[in-house]
């Protein structure tokens, strides 16, 4: 069975900083791309950073120079370090990640940044 186990949400002020984690079991095939995407109230989930097998990256230019996106292949889990949060930041954060040519998606943790 497939499990993706987020963790790292929480309250925070802004200027803040946050460290998402998400650890995926139980997928069968190799996993290519790992990522991030939000979605706040009342609007569409959006991209935040996704990371490929080969490490390379790309971000969502909101949050270009404040967040990380990072993998560890070993344990099959995928990180996203949050700098200096905003206000704006705040919505449900969930992780995909891409195997074959099948997606899964965790459930979600919640991120809030006060002003």
């Amino acid at each position: 069975q497939v499990q993706l186990v987020e963790s790292g949400g929480g309250l925070v002020q802004a200027g803040g900083s946050l460290r998402l984690s998400c650890a995926a079991s139980g997928i069968i095939f190799s996993i290519n791309t790992m990522g991030w995407y939000r979605q706040a109230p009342g609007k569409q989930r959006e991209l935040v950073a996704v990371i490929t097998n080969g490490g390379n990256t790309n971000y969502a230019d909101s949050v270009k120079g404040r967040f990380t996106i990072s993998r560890d292949n070993a344990k099959n889990t995928v990180y996203l370090q949050m700098n200096n949060l905003k206000p704006e930041d705040t919505a449900v954060y969930y992780c995909k990640v891409g195997a074959w040519r099948y997606d899964y998606w965790g459930q979600g943790t919640q991120v809030t940044v006060s002003s």
